[in-house]
């Protein structure tokens, strides 16, 4: 289970809405998250997520989280038009378990890293997160998103620009590439690479700012722009961004088709 929050942090939510989980993490370094579902529970999940279930788990896929299930169709439509604005799928799919005992579900990112619980009964009732951070989560979750309202982060922050915003009082899980770290701060500020960032608790304050000189920015290979972070909260990172890991594979094969060409060239003039 999750650590519990340090004392000074946000005080736990009253009243439950959400569905209450029990899961198991497993793996090391490429984990995916067990769910265990009571008869009537549900998990919500992101399109294409799920790696196996049990039976008696019915799945049906919705358009948005279901949070608020007596909205009518226009307000869903601006929901889901929200998440579109993220690049990702309007539609969501809901996992029931159908059946008369405990069932289980399973579900896993679509590449290599970390999976984080995260209570957000714990957490003050609202975590933000990068765009393509969500995993699943415990039915009644609201997710949505959070545009920052500072000029240098809209213009400037990249991954950071539109962030996913879940709000609820249950269990969520959020993905990360390589591994992750957690950092509580109580004041302090912190420097992150912007793709780096993976979500935080909502006492954080979030900008961008320019990394250092001119000649650092051009030449220091860390970006020109970072995210600050300072406030009173939790910060997880993740050493492994999809965006950079997809970089350097696209780099290291552009480069290898260049070199078969060179090779190829001289092949065919010897060869001649």
């Amino acid at each position: 289970m999750p650590p519990a929050l340090p004392a000074g942090g946000p005080p736990p939510l009253r009243g439950k809405r959400s569905h209450e989980i029990d899961y198991e993490i497993i793996g090391e370094s490429i984990q995916m998250v067990e769910i265990e579902l009571d008869p009537g529970e549900t998990v919500i999940a992101e399109a294409g997520a799920m790696n196996y279930m049990e039976d008696g788990i019915a799945f049906e896929t919705k358009m948005g989280d279901g949070s608020t299930p007596n909205e009518g169709f226009m307000g869903k439509l601006m929901a889901v038009g929200k998440r579109a604005l993220t690049g990702e799928s309007i539609f969501m799919t809901h996992f029931t378990n159908r059946g008369g005992g405990k069932k289980r579900v399973t579900f896993a990112a679509p590449y290599p890293g970390t999976v984080v619980p995260i209570d957000l009964s714990q957490q003050g009732g609202e975590l933000l997160c990068q765009k393509d951070a969500f995993l699943c989560a415990a039915m009644g979750t609201q997710l949505g998103i959070a545009f920052n309202k500072k000029l240098g982060a809209g213009l400037f922050g990249g991954e950071g620009f539109i962030l996913q915003r879940l709000n609820g009082d249950g269990m969520a899980f959020i993905h990360a590439g390589g591994t992750v770290v957690r950092k509580e701060l109580k004041g302090e500020k912190l420097f992150v690479d912007t793709g780096c960032l993976v979500g935080f608790t909502k006492g954080i304050d979030y900008d961008i700012q320019r990394s250092g000189n001119l000649k650092s920015m051009v030449f220091g290979g860390e970006g020109l722009f970072l995210a600050t972070l300072q406030g009173h909260g939790t910060v997880w990172l993740q050493s492994m961004p999809f965006a950079r890991l997809a970089q350097r594979i696209t780099g290291m094969y552009a480069s290898g088709r260049e070199q078969g060409s060179a090779l190829g060239g001289l092949g065919n003039l010897f060869g001649d």
